[in-house]
């Protein structure tokens, strides 16, 4: 809080003696503090709480660490292992420095409740375990293929598997579903590592040199992971959320994206939110609305797929 220093400069001091005593000059008027202006409305934080966690990857951090990685999974009520359920895995945000599997708990919440085995994935990350962006899409393709090599413990149906994740985790997502390369030699390769749809949300989806983000970190192999160079007829439908206001990672990129999945013949929904910033989506951002709009929608996209059934059930933000 920055503090108001009031200096009151007296040129002079006079002392006029009074009949009745000394004249005392006003006091100074308080410095008045300027109005605040209102901040939006929050919804409250997540209370979400995971069904399990399940170590779905051991692996090793920069220094040879050893490292286990968890999905932090939302069932549906009634689960059980007989069930054939579709799933979706989420992945978090944070420029593959930082982030937390938190940020999509309320999304596999809701998802859950509308019947899918829902997860969202932790993955390395530089800030925890030295790691570099490659490593961060290597941890994705792993999520995506244990849940497709044990879908049947699980109670889910290995063909009807989405990945989702927004702004770096976007990025991982997207390349689950586009990228080739990046798998570990020790996981069986006959099992896909490849969603069957993709959700995603701001996403670092074009890493070249010409408005892209990430080219600094990963130079001459930035065309490897860029999502929008790997778009083939094998990429899965995908939906595409991006603020238009977007700084951090820029809405022509998604529109590139977008191309690229038409010239493919490939079905992608580029859904462009007027005057939205990075990070627009979350849970409890601004009030929640445009969580609410982008969940509704990603909720439609999923039935349309069979992923889901009937119509969406978060009630449409108030106008």
């Amino acid at each position: 809080m920055k503090q108001i220093l009031l200096v009151t400069a007296l040129t002079g001091a006079l002392l006029v003696p009074l009949a009745h005593g000394r004249q005392n000059a006003p006091a100074a008027e308080p410095a008045r503090k300027k109005a605040r202006k209102p901040r939006p409305r929050k919804t409250p934080a997540p209370q979400a709480t995971p069904t399990k966690a399940i170590v779905y990857k051991k692996t090793k951090d920069a220094k040879g660490e050893a490292v286990e990685l968890k999905l932090h999974v939302f069932e549906p009520d009634g689960h059980k292992a007989s069930d054939k359920r579709s799933a979706i895995v989420f992945f978090f945000g944070g420029g593959w420095v930082g982030g937390n599997p938190r940020q999509f708990f309320q999304h596999c919440k809701y998802l859950a409740s509308r019947g899918m085995w829902a997860a969202s994935a932790e993955y390395r990350v530089r800030g925890r375990h030295g790691t570099t962006p490659f490593e961060c899409v290597a941890d994705g393709k792993s999520a995506v293929r244990y849940i497709r090599a044990n879908a049947e413990k699980l109670g889910v149906d290995p063909k009807r598997i989405a990945a989702g994740g927004g702004s770096a985790g976007g990025h991982v997502a997207a390349c689950t579903g586009t990228v080739k390369g990046l798998d570990e030699k020790s996981e069986d390769a006959a099992v896909s590592s490849r969603p069957d749809a993709m959700v995603l949300f701001n996403p670092v989806i074009y890493c070249g040199p010409d408005g892209g983000y990430g080219f600094s970190r990963l130079k001459d192999r930035w065309k490897d992971i860029s999502p929008v160079m790997n778009v083939s007829k094998e990429t899965p439908p995908t939906i595409l959320f991006h603020g238009k206001a977007d700084t951090t990672v820029k809405y022509a990129n998604a529109e590139k994206f977008a191309q690229a999945m038409k010239e493919a013949g490939r079905r992608c929904e580029l859904v462009g939110l007027e005057g939205a910033k990075h990070g627009f989506f979350n849970y409890g951002r601004d009030g929640g609305a445009a969580y609410v709009k982008t969940v509704r929608a990603a909720d439609t996209f999923l039935a349309s797929l069979g992923f889901l059934k009937g119509k969406p059930t978060l009630e449409p933000p108030e106008d």
